[in-house]
């Protein structure tokens, strides 16, 4: 990064493609479990199709993550990320034949395996260790704005053409080729390395005994995290079991959305000035506090609340955690110790998920809200002893 120049072009065009990508995404997300039904999907096939996604993107976000440092490239591996999700959209709108489908969300969770970790490394070559913060809180802030901006369209187009979602597919093409023409305009820079290859799919797990006892003491605290944050799918079906409507379910997602997308710089900034670890605990906390208040039932203003602290909660956290571990990675091995941290992480999302579900099920959902909370409450502690 030039002197003095905290938010370089590199950046500015990563954070466009993310913007694009996540409003050709989130067109979708809305609509998705509904038009499966639609199709016969039953809710069991639901489950395994986004388990079987997310665990294809998990996975190998290590793997490239990996070969992406020992390769020294980086923008290939971004572009062919961003492509494969893009692609994906028309495939999901050019047959109902379940395999059919599971292919084409895997191609999209894929390409965003492929892409994570060389992504992520780019973004921190572009910064300082005293600009970290900021320049991953831009991209989480554009990332979330397309999360804002494409549930907000697919409302707006399901409101005047109902049920016409495979046309929906087609139109989300739209964004994420846009996406994929700003992967042109990145420049590769070397990174030095040999140009080989990852002896297996999972080597990066070697990363762990390789890397420095803070990564390993920073990335199990992480983890545990991971493994306590179940899906927003369960604070959204809270939301629904207190009466609240439909719409105002949605409305109080997109609402989060945009908390998010306004403060993740905003919380970057204070990062750099005011630490990483002291923001990421202050995150846990208001995680703690919002599942607290998850526990009990409210009106459409409480929950309005709580999740306006939720968007606060997600702008001190996610981009912070990606930041604090690029600070403390070889510059060498970025990719890699990003790429298996997020592997890891996804395997830890999935088993929450589950978790959550059964708590949910055997206990009810305050059991759920309040044994999460607690227990991000009693990780902030452990944070506070983390070498920062």
């Amino acid at each position: 990064m030039k002197s003095g120049l905290i938010i370089s072009r590199t950046v500015w065009m990563l954070s466009l493609v993310s913007l694009f990508t996540d409003m050709a995404s989130e067109m979708l997300y809305p609509v998705m479990p509904v038009f499966l039904r639609s199709i016969g999907f039953s809710v069991v096939m639901i489950g395994l199709l986004e388990g079987m996604a997310e665990a294809t993107a998990g996975l190998s976000k290590g793997y490239f993550g990996k070969l992406s440092d020992l390769k020294g490239e980086r923008v290939p591996f971004v572009r062919w990320g961003y492509t494969l999700s893009a692609i994906s959209k028309p495939l999901l709108a050019a047959s109902v034949f379940p395999l059919w489908i599971f292919l084409a969300r895997t191609i999209d969770r894929l390409g965003k395996g492929i892409r994570t970790g060389a992504r992520d490394a780019i973004l921190s070559a572009e910064a300082t260790v005293e600009t970290k913060a900021r320049v991953f809180g831009l991209h989480r802030a554009m990332d979330t704005a397309g999360a804002f901006i494409g549930p907000s369209l697919a409302i707006l187009f399901l409101y005047f053409y109902p049920q016409r979602y495979q046309l929906l597919f087609l139109i989300a093409f739209i964004p994420g080729i846009v996406a994929v023409l700003f992967t042109f305009l990145l420049k590769e820079k070397n990174v030095n390395q040999a140009g080989r290859t990852p002896s297996s799919f999972f080597s990066f797990l070697k990363y762990w005994n390789d890397s420095s006892p803070v990564y390993r003491k920073l990335v199990a605290g992480l983890l545990f995290f991971a493994l306590i944050n179940s899906s927003d799918v369960f604070l959204l079906l809270k939301l629904k079991d207190s009466g609240l409507s439909d719409i105002n379910v949605i409305g109080v997602y997109i609402f989060y959305n945009l908390v998010y997308a306004l403060l993740a710089y905003p919380a970057g900034s204070l990062a750099d000035r005011w630490g990483l670890k002291k923001t990421l605990i202050t995150g846990l906390i208001l995680f703690a506090l919002v599942y607290a208040g998850m526990s009990v039932n409210g009106s459409l203003w409480w929950f309005g609340f709580l999740f306006f602290v939720y968007g606060m909660y997600a702008a001190c956290t996610e981009s912070i955690a990606k930041a604090w571990i690029t600070n403390i990675s070889r510059k060498e091995e970025t990719a890699t110790a990003v790429g298996t941290y997020t592997a890891l992480q996804s395997v830890c999302t999935l088993i929450a998920s589950a978790s959550a579900g059964w708590v949910w099920y055997s206990f009810g959902p305050s059991a759920l809200f309040v044994v999460t909370g607690a227990a991000a409450f009693v990780l902030a502690i452990y944070f506070l002893m983390v070498r920062s």
